[in-house]
């Protein structure tokens, strides 16, 4: 059913008035049987080489090409030629090709050559086609691919000798054009990944809800930020019991014996630490052996009613025995035993047995497993929030998913540097206490510091410190 090689008549099938028009069913029934050829194709593939081919054999044309915007990109390729020339970026003879079209593309319009007489509308740039021309034949149309107002690509059709496109003419290239894009984008979008799809139609409709979701997503930030909410300060956080006993070296000596090491138990009177005694052993045994004499010399002068001997060795062994409690005393001194029943958090003697020690060395730390306290440090710039009896929680890292609360019971007043920042510690007692605690765990605590906007509580930091760079600079 192949057309003459001027279709002038079938321009007029987009007429008001196709009653009056004898070429209306054949020029509709090419439009179908185009649509029809597309539909039967397997793929988008090969629907774009049966279009042009079909356009080129039945409205006589020697050569019809397409090129198709990429919705990724936006860059215009080249994907069917209808005398099956290559249509591989960089193909020979390509370029004034792909140019024509995108010329015919950007321009979202008809575009022909040579222009033909009468009245002219809207002038069209025909730079591409013009040199097309040139190298190809006598006449080039082009028309775009437009589907819901969106150019999804262009076709060019090239004539060699015969009458140049005139304007029906044109007009019946973009009516069938009209008729095959709307397939063409629907058989694309089918091979195309879920995914792009998706993002496609997101970006299509963003402009109709783009801005009432700026307002609302305003209001939202606004109402957040002015909400009122309860404020926390956090810092790091330890755990230490109540009370810490140090033991240290009564004398100086050697370890000998070692009973306990970090992590153990133990109980009032235990024996942790035993030094080393043989010469407070032997210093026993002779001023034992001294008191023995001087009292057998009592009461042998008390035996002679010697007066003078009597008080003499009256003293003497009193002096003994005064020594002697002293060795005795340095000797229990020397067995190191848990004042209370705990838990030993620091010193590890078990590899240095035999090591000498001087008096006045920590050997160990205990700690009561029943009493604990937890040292919150504090920033500088929150300490003045922090007040006695503020409530908070504790989490330590070994017990992450619960939240201990806690008591604050006493804020130093010495700052001290942590880090390259000022921290404050503040003690505060636990209100409740796991069976599994142990002193020397860490994790992060809050203390409560009164209800804030939010606003407020998130930039505080940054307005405070500020201010302090504005006085700095001002004055």
């Amino acid at each position: 059913m192949n057309l003459p090689v001027r279709p002038a008549a079938v321009a007029r099938v987009a007429s008001p008035a196709p009653a009056e028009d004898a070429a209306l069913p054949a020029a509709g029934r090419t439009a179908l049987a185009l649509q029809a050829a597309l539909l039967s194709c397997p793929g988008f593939d090969e629907a774009v080489r049966v279009a042009v081919r079909e356009l080129a054999q039945r409205l006589g044309f020697e050569r019809v090409s397409m090129a198709l915007a990429s919705p990724q990109e936006g860059v215009l390729r080249l994907v069917a030629v209808s005398d099956g020339s290559a249509v591989e970026p960089g193909a020979t003879g390509q370029a004034p090709l792909l140019a024509a079209l995108g010329e015919t593309f950007d321009q979202r319009a008809g575009v022909v050559w040579p222009e033909p007489r009468g009245p002219v509308g809207v002038p069209r740039i025909t730079r591409a086609h013009r040199a097309l021309t040139t190298s190809r034949g006598d006449s080039a149309a082009g028309v775009p691919l437009v589907v819901r107002g969106k150019v999804l690509g262009a076709l060019c059709f090239e004539r060699h000798g015969g009458v140049p496109v005139d304007a029906e003419e044109l007009a019946t290239l973009e009516h069938l054009a009209a008729f095959i894009a709307p397939v063409l984008a629907l058989m694309r979008d089918r091979e195309r990944p879920w995914y792009q799809r998706l993002h496609e139609a997101a970006a299509g409709h963003r402009a109709s809800w783009q801005r009432p979701a700026m307002i609302a997503a305003a209001v939202a930030a606004l109402a957040v930020l002015g909400w009122p909410a309860e404020g926390h300060l956090g810092g790091t956080a330890r755990l230490e019991g109540a009370v810490q006993r140090v033991l240290s070296v009564p004398a100086d000596g050697f370890v000998q014996q070692v009973h306990a090491r970090p992590g153990d138990s133990v109980r009032a009177g235990q024996v942790l630490v035993e030094l080393a005694d043989q010469d407070l052993q032997l210093e026993r045994q002779r001023w034992q052996s001294q008191l023995a004499q001087h009292q057998d010399a009592w009461a042998t002068a008390n035996a002679r009613a010697d007066r003078a001997q009597l008080v003499q060795n009256q003293s003497r062994a009193d002096e003994a025995q005064a020594q002697l409690d002293l060795v005795e005393a340095r000797l229990q001194r020397g067995r190191l035993v848990a004042p209370f029943d705990g838990l030993v958090v620091k010193g590890d003697l078990s590899q240095q047995l035999g090591a000498p020690v001087r008096q006045g060395d920590e050997l160990m730390t205990l700690a009561p497993n029943d009493r604990f306290r937890v040292i919150v440090e504090v920033d500088e710039r929150d300490i003045a929030q922090v007040t006695l009896g503020r409530a908070g929680t504790v989490a330590l890292t070994a017990l992450p998913w619960q939240a201990l609360p806690l008591k604050v019971t006493r804020i130093s007043p010495v700052a001290r540097a942590v880090e390259g920042r000022n921290v404050f510690e503040v003690e505060a007692e636990l209100l409740q206490r796991p069976a599994d605690l142990r002193p020397g765990l860490q994790g992060h605590a809050q203390i409560e510091a009164g209800r804030a906007p939010n606003g407020w509580r998130w930039t505080r930091h940054l307005v405070v410190s500020a201010r302090l760079a504005l006085w700095s600079w001002w004055g």
